[in-house]
């Protein structure tokens, strides 16, 4: 089962086409030994005014200043703005002419454009309405002159910053001519054509090096035109990144191009290219590149967009989830998650979002206090705000770089302002400031080490200054301890985290301070509650609960809902794994206290969604609790509460949640069904579970696949007992051997042990009605394997369950073999379940072990020439009816009412007496008001068998003849049981019994 809440969004692929390629564009004059510069025309439009559509303030910008970079590149290049159809054609024709015996020829466009009718077309600046109905003469076709240049020229660079939205109503068409047939016009702007001619089409020019095509954005997405007065998007990022090109691979500037656009407008929009070259390209002079503090942030942000053009979609999904959910800029988080590194990046949607909030937030701080550095020294001023600034572009080591710098400014002055107090003071206050920055970035890059040791220092620079900052940087110090022992296991780190604390507690005094006290507390208390879940002692886990509670008093008298209702939570959460830890139950019931206050602080109106939350952990507590308390009263109670969670949480809108849901509630429909045996329960949980894996693909959330499959495979497995043949139980085998694919030892091992389980109790089954020794050895051979990670001083309960589940297949392999020592071996491996299955904590459990217990000594006693083992097995069925009741547990109640009617059979046909029959009797009745023909027909007829043989018996022990009748009034019954139920093994038997029933009558 899940316990935590978890969110991710989906998002599709908008990255460039791109084809692998071995060219390098290099921005720089050629030696004596390299190869001569080639020889590059370019065209530059810019169409901002147009006459009768909207017109656009930024292309005529974009075509002056991408000019001179492609002069300063090295290009033959001439721009051109504003141009109607008859001039831009001209200027087309005029550029291919000038083209001929060029080496590279580059034509940019910043307009309106539009596709229709198979092709992509310019729109000049006295188009209107009018122009769609003769669009050769109106308009300007991009084929033709792409196909001219293809053929002349050996390379040739297409840059369409076009794909705005059509400017024309939505509903006109496009004719090439007057007379000719109407075609649709797109309504994103230039794309890939669907007719007859794509952009890149193969050109038949023997001596083509190849073709470049690039688009402001991708097929099917409009561009944007950016703030009036300056460049568009698709502009600045070329504008910034072609002079990267001496040195840079071509397809790796283009990437940094399509990357910078899409993080310049929030990812609205990404740029989408095409090329293929093969030839190495010199155009000349370089554009000089920026220098000192501006040079090294483009540095860094160059390579932090290369790597994210090589994020998986998944992982952008989340970091744009976590961008707009937390007000952060998108720039920087990616800067986070490549500070962290690739390959250090969680698997899990879930775990990255939560790793990416937990960053967000320091970046929100950050931002949030910007203001509060004050400081004389225009140096540090410099520093700080280059590192402010890289920190908004995603340079996260650059910022850490103009930090330690500032830092060294900072070692460096600090002796100068000893002689004035107040002088003095500001300086530390300062100085501090610039050492909590430079925390807080090495934070954003995961150094939570580094972040701890500058925290140290900016406190022991303001302890004497300033008592608020005193306690918050020692309160910093404290929290980054903690996060780098929680993340690493380093113990010496946590026990310095709560050292730390207790600093902070020592200088927190009066009765103001109340609130600050408390809250030290309980972050103490999570420090705690960190060490005691790797710890098997529960102490630190029971004092960490105490603080909490505490606190809930200063957060009661302050009306403050919301930290109250987090307080109740983390004391829920420790109570359920206080209560995992051992066979008390109070800790489940205190759990679901804790959780139902949560609730009546959380309400639905106010905050849906941690009221969904509160519930789903609510239903957990209380199937947990259910567990410990027998019936299925308060399994109900969690089906209640995971269907209100429901009616927040939105398949459409929160996945995750939905789909968690969904398994705590399967999980919880399974136990009833259980519990109840009701075969529709157990559909809906298959139901449940199958909607989950919608959601939970393997591809992207395998941990919750696997769980999924497992639970799955739970309630195939129950659903079985329903049906003779073996169909759902190899499915549910299979789903468990889905499940270890996942679940390793090494890295999951609690699931893989209860996959272990759960596969044995799968094995169980099919070896018995398989009667397969085989598969009944490789049954008990998974439970034994699960005890290597279940063991008794760690998972007490677990382990007593898989003793009892081994004692069921020790059971069967003696009924199938024969041989009385499994029987024998089934009866230990029940009672060391009863050394943790405890009549007062465990009370449901201790039932079934003492019925099972009954069981083993029945078959037993048949090989025995006493009857004591058969008088134990009739003393421990009748304990457990003393718990096991019709309301709460009916399967199990009948299959021991059942148990009990054929060990009182079998004292009374050892003893020759009829002492026993009526309370067999009354037992066999009693589990046939379960097993009913119609719903357990197998059941139904061995109990019709059973009151057959007591019949019998009666009549052998002196009754009367009639009794005989009965007897076979009752196997007739059972033989037509057997049948419906496709069970036909008995039935023999069964005949014999008629027939030598019908002989003893006439005698």
């Amino acid at each position: 089962m899940l316990f935590g809440l978890i969110t991710a969004r989906k998002a599709l692929r908008l990255g460039s086409a791109m084809l692998v390629m071995a060219c390098l564009i290099v921005a720089m004059p050629a030696s004596a030994q390299d190869k001569p510069s080639l020889k590059g025309v370019a065209l530059i439009v810019g169409q901002s005014k147009y006459e009768h559509i909207a017109g656009l303030p930024n292309p005529a910008n974009d075509a002056r200043e991408m000019l001179k970079l492609l002069t300063d590149l090295g290009f033959d290049a001439r721009a051109v703005s504003d141009r109607d159809a008859s001039k831009l054609s001209r200027d087309l024709e005029r550029f291919v002419e000038d083209a001929e015996g060029a080496d590279v020829a580059l034509f940019y466009y910043s307009g309106h454009g539009i596709e229709a009718a198979g092709e992509n077309w310019l729109v000049p600046v006295d188009a209107d309405v009018g122009s769609l109905s003769n669009a050769n003469e109106a308009l300007v076709p991009i084929s033709a002159v792409l196909d001219q240049l293809k053929s002349t020229v050996p390379v040739t660079i297409v840059l369409l910053d076009a794909c705005r939205t059509n400017p024309f109503p939505a509903d006109t068409v496009l004719r090439k001519t007057p007379t000719g047939s109407g075609a649709a016009v797109g309504q994103e702007g230039l794309t890939l054509v669907r007719g007859a001619k794509s952009l890149n089409a193969p050109t038949e020019a023997t001596e083509n090096l190849g073709t470049v095509i690039g688009f402001a954005a991708e097929p099917g997405r409009p561009a944007l035109d950016g703030p009036a007065g300056e460049n568009s998007p698709y502009a600045s990022a070329l504008l910034r990144h072609l002079g990267a090109m001496n040195g840079a691979e071509f397809g790796a500037v283009m990437r940094m191009v399509t990357e910078e656009v899409y993080l310049d407008t929030k990812a609205q929009q990404r740029p989408w290219v095409n090329e293929s070259l093969r030839r190495l390209l010199y155009f000349g002079s370089a554009p000089e590149e920026p220098g000192g503090d501006e040079g090294q942030i483009t540095g860094e942000r160059r390579q932090l967009l290369l790597t994210i053009s090589e994020l998986p979609d998944i992982s952008r999904a989340s970091i744009e989830t976590v961008a707009a959910r937390d007000a952060v800029p998108l720039d920087a988080l990616y800067g986070v998650l490549k500070a962290l590194g690739t390959t250090n990046m969680p698997e899990e949607p879930a775990e990255l979002e939560s790793l990416l909030d937990a960053q967000a937030e320091r970046l929100k701080k950050m931002i949030s206090e910007r203001e509060a550095l004050r400081t004389d020294d225009p140096e540090i001023l410099r520093l700080t705000a280059s590192a402010d600034r890289a920190i908004r572009e995603g340079a996260i080591q650059t910022a850490r770089s103009f930090l330690d710098q500032a830092v060294g400014r900072v070692e460096e002055t600090r002796g100068a302002v000893d002689d004035a107090e107040e002088l003095v003071r500001q300086k530390r206050i300062a100085d501090a400031a610039v050492y909590a920055r430079r925390a807080e970035t090495s934070a954003l890059a995961f150094d939570y080490k580094a972040a701890a040791e500058d925290y140290l220092k900016a406190f022991d620079l303001i302890e004497r200054w300033d008592d608020r900052l005193r306690w918050n940087y020692k309160n910093l110090q404290a929290e980054y301890l903690h996060i780098h022992g929680d993340e690493t296991g380093d113990q010496e780190a946590l026990d310095a985290s709560l050292k730390a604390y207790e600093e902070v507690l020592a200088f927190i005094e009066g009765d103001s301070a109340e609130l600050d006290r408390a809250i030290t507390r309980n972050n103490m208390a999570v420090v705690m509650q960190t060490i005691g879940e790797r710890s098997v002692d529960p102490g630190q886990l029971e004092q960490a609960a105490a603080i909490f509670h505490e606190s809930l008093a200063v957060f009661a008298a302050r009306k403050d809902d919301l930290n109250w209702a987090a307080a109740q939570n983390n004391i829920g959460n420790i109570l359920l794994k206080l209560g995992e830890r051992s066979n008390d139950k109070r800790f489940f019931e205190d759990a679901v206290t804790a959780l139902r206050a949560t609730l009546e602080k959380r309400p639905r109106d106010k905050v849906p969604l941690d009221w969904a939350g509160s519930q789903n952990n609510l239903g957990l507590a209380l199937y947990q609790l259910s567990e410990r308390e027998g019936g299925a009263e308060r399994l109900f109670e969690a089906e209640t509460a995971y269907r209100a969670a429901l009616e927040v949480y939105d398949r459409a809108k929160n996945p995750l949640e939905w789909a968690m849901v969904q398994n705590n509630l399967g999980n919880t429909l399974n136990a009833i069904g259980t519990a109840r045996n009701d075969s529709g329960k157990f559909q809906a949980a298959a139901t449940a579970f199958r909607s989950a894996l919608e959601i939970n693909k393997r591809e992207q959330f395998p941990i919750s696949w696997a769980r999924n499959r497992l639970n799955l495979g739970n309630v195939l497995n129950n659903l079985a007992r329903f049906e003779v043949g073996t169909t759902e139980l190899e499915e549910a085998a299979q789903a468990y051997n889905d499940a270890l694919e996942v679940f390793t030892r090494n890295r999951f091992p609690s699931d893989w042990a209860s996959v272990q389980n759960n596969l044995g109790s799968v094995l169980q089954t099919l070896g018995q009605r398989n009667r397969d020794l085989k598969q009944l050895e490789e049954s008990a051979s998974a439970f034994r394997t699960a005890r290597r990670v279940y063991t008794r001083q760690r998972f007490p309960l677990d382990w007593a369950m898989l003793h009892f589940n081994l004692g069921n297949t020790l059971q069967i392999m003696g009924a199938v073999s024969g041989e009385p020592l499994r029987y024998k071996e089934a009866v230990d491996a029940y009672r060391d379940s009863l050394r943790e299955y405890r009549r007062e904590n465990t009370p449901r459990q201790w039932a079934l072990s003492q019925a099972a217990i009954g069981s083993s000594l029945h078959w037993i006693s048949n090989s025995e020439t006493d009857t004591k083992s058969l008088e134990d097995a009739i003393a421990a069925r009748r304990a457990a009816l003393e718990v096991l009741t019709k309301a709460n547990d009916p399967v199990d109640w009948a299959n021991a009412q059942s148990g009990l009617g054929m060990s009182l059979l079998n004292l009374g046909s050892r003893q020759q007496v009829a002492t026993y029959l009526p309370e067999a009797e009354k037992a066999f009745a009693a589990s046939l008001e379960v097993f009913t023909r119609e719903q357990q027909p197998l059941q139904w007829a061995f109990g019709q068998n059973n009151i057959g043989d007591l019949y019998w018996n009666k009549a052998a022990l002196g009754g009367e003849k009639s009794d005989y009748a009965k007897a076979i009034e009752m196997f007739e019954l059972a033989k037509a049981g057997f049948t419906e139920g496709g069970y036909t093994a008995p039935i023999p038997l069964t005949d014999q019994k008629i027939s030598l029933a019908r002989d003893a009558m006439t005698k």
